[in-house]
């Protein structure tokens, strides 16, 4: 009996062995515990965007236009924890941000310690450093003292700065890109210098040979 179960007992063991093993080759083999990315991240499928290349990103300028003031206001509530928006608000661990739209960058009349890494950015915080700004505070403005990660999403970053522009600001929008209008004489354009040539070449080809060229 007691040599029957070692027997077992030697098989099983010998079939763990085995089976780590084969584990530990097909895991070389295939490169299963890599610790970098792959070249090539498999095959496409049609419809799904990479993540790598991401979609266009629409212009601040368009989606100001359609951009919501009262959405603003709720976006606007992350923010009063470090900040008022109010005339003649106290500054707190930000500075108040009372017709801040169209105003100079860390501007001293805030009588707030703004960091060297913002005074540094100079200029003034129009549409696109506002988005910009909002996006990334870090990437914006390397060093600076905001703790805030920044809003990913572009249509909060609209309707935010809209909102803003209400309290003291009233700067008008800028117009937005008419991408459509403008597509359609590049193409006509295209067209035309795709067709030039053609017409070029079929006359000098009839002068070389001495027969006029067909029209």
């Amino acid at each position: 009996m007691d040599d029957r179960f070692n027997t077992i007992a030697g098989w099983a063991l010998f079939s763990g062995v085995v089976a780590l093993g084969l584990s530990s080759l097909s895991s070389h083999y295939f490169q299963a515990d890599k610790p970098h990315r792959p070249h090539t991240m498999g095959f496409e499928i049609e419809g799904v965007v990479s993540s790598e290349g991401g979609a266009k990103e629409v212009p601040i300028e368009t989606l100001l236009a359609s951009a919501d003031p009262a959405k603003g206001a709720a976006v606007f509530k992350k923010c009063t924890s470090c900040h008022t928006d109010n005339q003649g608000g106290a500054n707190g661990i930000g500075p108040n941000l009372y017709g801040v739209v169209g105003e100079a960058i860390a501007s001293p009349h805030r009588s707030f310690a703004f960091s060297d890494a913002l005074k540094g950015v100079g200029g003034n915080w129009d549409f696109t450093k506002l988005n910009d700004w909002l996006h990334n505070p870090k990437k914006f403005a390397p060093g600076t003292k905001m703790t805030f990660a920044g809003l990913s999403n572009a249509e909060d970053r609209a309707n935010l700065i809209v909102y803003l522009n209400t309290q003291g600001s009233n700067v008008p929008l800028p117009a937005a890109p008419a991408a459509d209008a403008a597509a359609a004489p590049s193409g006509e354009a295209s067209a035309a210098a795709s067709g030039a040539p053609a017409a070029g070449a079929s006359e000098a080809a009839a002068a070389a040979s001495g027969e006029p060229a067909k029209k």
